[in-house]
């Protein structure tokens, strides 16, 4: 199957860009890395906590999607397909690092987790450096009241009104009921609240910015595995 024009790709349905993908097309291929790099990103960050390892495990979820790609059927969005690999991806990651840790305290070896929390890549912003900065403070606030929720808050919150998905669609991601989405999210609200005033709470929506050069180079690394998987 020949590879088509990005701007013939983005009319193409869900159904229809996972099978240019499994037929080999590098163009659907970037084309959807592109749409779902941000998501994808701030789902794995809100179980890893870390920015390098939420990056691992969206490349190696992306590669798992598209080596499964023919088993899509459309029943969900093509988007919550993919977010609901890279959770999976993600939830094993921390299951292995926890084992890890165990293994480590077993023997009394000292282990010293250093999370690297740089949430922020610095401003695109042509404002004054004074606001770009309290900006940036105020983000890096607000990424660290949200970090300290519990793990099952955490990514129903990160879900809901960091990356804006319904209810429904949140459930399917999380492999969860949607009361108990709904019963997390109020919570994790509450629990903000208690810690954030509501101007701070109103940013959220910049937080965890997964965009412009952090896009690009995500999608980079997808198509340069993409290139190497065996034919």
């Amino acid at each position: 199957m020949p590879s088509t024009a990005l701007l013939d790709l983005a009319a193409l349905s869900d159904a229809d860009l996972a099978a240019r993908i499994a037929a080999g097309d590098r163009a659907a291929v970037r084309l959807v890395t592109e749409r779902n790099n941000q998501r994808l990103f701030r789902a794995a960050w809100s179980i890893l906590k870390n920015r390098d390892e939420a990056e691992d495990a969206v490349q190696a979820g992306y590669m798992r999607a598209f080596a499964a790609i023919g088993s899509f059927e459309g029943r969900s969005a093509l988007s919550t397909w993919l977010t609901r690999i890279v959770i999976n991806e993600a939830l094993g990651r921390a299951r292995a690092e926890k084992r890890r840790r165990a293994r480590l305290d077993a023997s009394s070896v000292v282990q010293l987790d250093e999370y690297r929390e740089k949430l922020m890549r610095g401003s695109t912003s042509d404002a004054a450096p004074d606001a770009a900065l309290a900006r940036a403070q105020l983000r890096a606030l607000l990424e660290q009241a949200v970090a300290a929720l519990p793990d099952g808050f955490r990514s129903v919150f990160v879900l809901r009104d960091v990356e804006g998905l319904s209810v429904e669609e949140t459930a399917e991601a999380l492999d969860l009921l949607p009361a108990t989405v709904k019963t997390r999210h109020l919570r994790a609200r509450r629990r903000l609240q208690q810690a954030l005033a509501p101007d701070v709470e109103a940013a959220l929506t910049g937080a965890f910015p997964f965009a412009g050069a952090d896009c690009a180079a995500m999608t980079d690394r997808v198509l340069a595995a993409w290139d190497a998987r065996p034919c």
